[in-house]
């Protein structure tokens, strides 16, 4: 079968068309502006290609409750003009398909799941670390969302006492993102994060906050390996560094196989960059089978 997917990101918009085996056939970008400009363009894409079903894995908050009103709009986002917006409601009265929706890093956990690094993996955390830091949770073979999504960028860890720098994010400050992502480290550090891969006191500060972060993950979701992507890990340097410090805050107290080697325990993103929209793809295979089972069903 031939599926739409989309990787709905703040700055560009992947459309890809892919199938069930993982392959992908053709792939566009397009920037990221307004609905009324953007959206269009995605459309004219996916008209003319017969997909069977469209997956989107999009920037947030977004509204991922089934019996809500506003189930795939894009919520309180800031980008403004994106604010309350039905992005699944479009695709499906024009597309005519089913459509499924998640989180772009949940998104990015599927494709692993799927066709990467955690397949035949029950639990396990994707998180990305970029523009912004955000996580997606495979817990019990199902992506976890419960009240809304997971929202691990923001949770508030203690900063450094050593570390001036009071924080980035306009809603909390010192959290995880306004600590550790990219914004975060070019106004405390003047340069952008590619400009500073010569400077290892920026790279043993991001190791230690994105290890404490990880190690709270660890002791309350128990994955059975943590994935990190994005652009901030393209520095070779910091993967050893925040798999030393993981292990030292662990401290020896949990005790399992997987944490016996760390270097497959904690791993970089495998899928060369296409996690995310191939993790769509498996969102729009979803829809597709949700679809006919209610079709048998009628």
């Amino acid at each position: 079968m031939t599926y739409g997917a989309l990787e709905a990101g703040g700055t560009k918009m992947v459309c890809a068309i892919g199938n069930e085996h993982g392959e992908i056939f053709d792939q566009r970008s397009i920037p990221t502006q307004d609905p009324e400009t953007t959206m269009p363009q995605i459309l004219e894409y996916f008209q003319d290609k017969e997909i069977e079903a469209l997956g989107i894995g999009c920037f947030g908050p977004i509204d991922l409750n089934r019996n809500s009103k506003t189930y795939g709009y894009i919520t309180t986002t800031a980008k403004l003009a994106w604010r309350n917006y039905n992005i699944c409601g479009y695709f499906r009265e024009r597309l005519r398909v089913p459509v499924g929706f998640d989180t772009d890093v949940n998104g990015s956990m599927l494709g692993e799941a799927a066709w990467g690094c955690a397949q035949g993996l029950q639990d396990a955390v994707y998180i990305t670390v970029g523009t912004g830091i955000g996580i997606g949770v495979l817990s019990g073979g199902q992506m976890l969302h419960g009240m809304q999504h997971s929202e691990g960028g923001h949770i508030l860890i203690p900063r450094r006492e050593d570390d001036p720098y009071a924080g980035k994010c306009p809603y909390h400050g010192a959290c995880l993102e306004g600590l550790a992502a990219g914004p975060a480290i070019e106004a405390r550090w003047g340069a952008k994060a590619d400009k500073l891969s010569e400077c290892p006191q920026v790279w043993e500060l991001e190791a230690h906050y994105l290890a404490y972060a990880i190690t709270n993950f660890i002791m309350i979701v128990s994955p059975q390996r943590v994935i990190l992507g994005g652009g901030i890990m393209h520095q070779q340097q910091l993967m050893p560094l925040i798999r030393h410090k993981v292990a030292q805050m662990l401290g020896g107290y949990i005790k399992t196989k997987e944490l016996e080697d760390m270097d497959s325990y904690l791993v970089l993103s495998s899928l060369h960059g296409n996690q995310g929209i191939l993790g769509a793809v498996r969102l729009a295979m979803d829809a597709k089978r949700r679809s006919m089972g209610k079709e048998q069903e009628q």
